[in-house]
């Protein structure tokens, strides 16, 4: 089984290595291409709320692991840092990150820090360019997928064969703060290292509680209600 999961906005700035992506390396010519696109935009522009400040060549920029460079909501709430051990190396394996630039990565993989607002296009649809590709590479897996994405990274890829999770309090679905949800689901997948579905729901989620189990498509929704106070 493979974690699909969207990637933050918020990033943590430094690092003290250098750009090295090793994963999905059939990408690498896509994702050169992309990088030099960016780069060749970020000279024109200065729509710094959406692209940042920083025109420096990406390969160029301090990096750090993809894992520790996303800082957002369901980054916090995942905390790799604190896992241990035998956690991280399921989520090394089997983790995927959909980010806006690099289109899919490996917790490992040596990123630096960037701005690309998420909808942003830096002189071309950026979304459409990898979709095809990843399209390939991940279908050619043959796995089943924990998407744990939010909707808008279907446009890069939408699996055939997944695992989705609708979270609903009092009898509303959550949006604004399943971000969160999806960084403890993430968390305590890493913690019980699920190798099938049936796995994944023997799983003890804290506040949490699976009451449903709708399939369409191959689509399998787990719908979860949130019991914490």
């Amino acid at each position: 089984m493979k974690i699909l999961l969207a990637p933050s906005e918020r990033k943590s700035l430094g690092g003290d290595k250098e750009f090295n992506i090793d994963s999905f390396p059939s990408l690498n010519p896509i994702r050169d291409e992309t990088i030099k696109k960016y780069e060749e935009f970020l000279q024109k522009t200065n729509d710094v709320k959406h692209f940042g400040e920083d025109k420096t060549p990406i390969k160029k920029r301090k990096a750090k692991e993809a894992i520790l460079r996303y800082t957002g909501v369901a980054f916090e709430y995942l905390d790799y840092p604190s896992l241990p051990k035998q956690a991280k190396e399921y989520l090394n394996e089997n983790l995927i990150i959909f980010s806006n630039l690099f289109g899919i990565l490996k917790p490992l993989d040596l990123i630096p820090h960037y701005i690309l607002k998420q909808g942003s296009k830096p002189g071309f649809d950026i979304y459409k360019f990898y979709a095809p590709h990843i399209q390939k590479e991940l279908d050619s897996l043959n796995e089943e997928f924990i998407d744990l994405r939010a909707k808008f990274y279907e446009k890069m890829y939408k699996p055939k064969n997944a695992i989705t999770f609708k979270f609903i309090k009092n009898g509303k679905v959550i949006s604004h703060f399943a971000k969160a949800y999806r960084g403890t689901l993430t968390r305590h997948i890493a913690l019980n290292r699920p190798k099938n579905l049936d796995e994944v729901l023997k799983i003890e989620f804290p506040g949490i509680k699976i009451i449903e189990i709708q399939e369409k498509k191959g689509i399998k929704e787990i719908v979860c209600e949130i019991i914490e106070n």
